[in-house]
This record gives C-alpha cells, structure tokens and sequence, in this order.
C-alpha cells in the first residue's frame, strides 16, 4: 500500500488522460449538487498498473484530495481488515475492473456482502470491453464507472460525489446510533407509552389502554420526550422514522 500526501508536482507528466463517464448514470439530485469539500475524506485507488495509480494519486493531489493506492484487490482486502474495518471518516474507492489475482469484482461482490459499499461508494475504472459488466455493476450497488481514458474534471467531479454520499450516510449511520442507544435507556412502560404517544393517541386513551392513570401517562411521556432529547410527539415520531 502507498500513501498519497504533500504538494502536487508542478509540471508532471500525466501518462493517462484522467472515457467518459456516462451521462445519466447518477441520481439527478447528485448530478445537479453543488459540491462541497469533504472534510477528512480519502479515495482509495485499486490498480495493478503502477502508471494508473500514479496519474490517478496526481489527480487526486492536484485537488487537496488524499489518497491511498493499492496494486491489487487482495492489498487492499488486508488493508481493509486490519485497520479501515471501523473507519469514521468518508471515503470512495476507484477499482479497476481486471487485475491479477482477485479481480475488482469479485472484491466489489465481498464489499456487498460485507455491506461495506454503502459507506464506501465503488466507481469502477474499465475499458471499452468492460462496459457491460461495469454498467451491471452499477445496477448492483456499484455508484459509477469510468471508461478508460478518462477525463479529468469528470472523474473529480464523481469522485467528489462518491464522498459526500459517503459522508451523508455515515451522518445517517451516527444520528441511527445516537437514537438507539437513547432508546435503550427506555424503560419497558416508557416504551409502552412512546408506541401509543407516536400512534397519536391522547393521554386518557393511553391511560385506558395500560391500565394506569393519566398522571401515570403524562409522566412516562415526559420521561420519554426527555431521554429522546425531543420536545414533541411530532419530533419523536420524526426521530424514529430516521431510526427505520
């Protein structure tokens, strides 16, 4: 493994022109989203050629993007269980699609089954024969593909997509955690009159159906709406709805 960091060269010679990435292969949404810089993002960069992994690290530097470059799929699958298995910070993945050894699909099939991609969005570099495989890919899971030779600003461009989509759903992963560990703070009651509260019954109805009193109610819901840190029915229900 090789770490990308420091200045960009000031006059390098870039051996690939960093095909097209097609259009219409993203969500409108993220093709229209003026992008921001990630903060403490990386992209890492799986390739066999030693001239692609270059290029692509210059790139990357180029655009104070970091990077970590890898020369197969099984570099980076012991990389990746030694010490990104826990990882906080957004990232991408640019993987060649043949290489020696493991391929970059078969490492693309053990991302998905480890759910690893949905943090970790692949864009797939292939050429012209690749096409079809990198276009099922994508129906697969995959965020994007490129076509060798690419074009610089449109490769960025993914890549910088690839990472706040990253970094989206790792917020959504963090918020889902915050919310389950205040629900197990919940007591079995608490729990009881939350259901009800949510369903937006009233307090005397909740009252009837547990068999206890409305003061009993009213101070369980206020106990709820504390742990839960929500001030609401409304925004509790929000709150669980993010939980799924």
């Amino acid at each position: 493994m090789e770490a990308s960091s420091g200045s960009p060269r000031t006059s390098p010679v870039v051996r690939y022109s960093l095909s097209r990435c097609p259009p219409g292969s993203l969500p409108r949404f993220l093709d229209d989203l003026l992008m921001e810089p990630v903060p403490n993002a990386t992209v890492y960069i799986v390739d066999d050629d030693a001239d692609v992994r270059e290029a692509l690290a210059w790139l990357l530097r180029s655009r104070r993007l970091p990077s970590e470059v890898f020369d197969s799929a099984e570099a980076f699958e012991a990389a990746l269980n030694e010490r990104m298995a826990h990882r906080q910070q957004p990232c991408c993945l640019l993987l060649d699609v043949r290489m020696p050894g493991m391929s970059g699909l078969a490492l693309f099939d053990l991302l998905l089954a480890r759910g690893t991609v949905a943090t970790m969005p692949v864009i797939f570099l292939t050429g012209h024969a690749d096409v079809p495989t990198a276009v099922d890919s994508v129906k697969r899971g995959a965020f994007d593909f490129c076509e060798k030779p690419f074009s610089d600003n449109a490769l960025v461009d993914r890549i910088e997509q690839a990472l706040a989509l990253s970094a989206e759903r790792l917020e959504a992963l963090r918020q889902q955690g915050e919310v389950r560990q205040r629900l197990e703070e919940l007591t079995e009651r608490e729990r009881d009159v939350m259901r009800l509260v949510v369903e937006g019954i009233p307090n005397k109805l909740i009252a009837d159906q547990l068999d206890i009193s409305v003061r009993t109610v009213e101070v369980h819901r206020a106990r709820v709406f504390d742990k839960m840190q929500v001030k609401s029915a409304v925004e509790l229900a929000n709150l669980l709805r993010v939980q799924g």
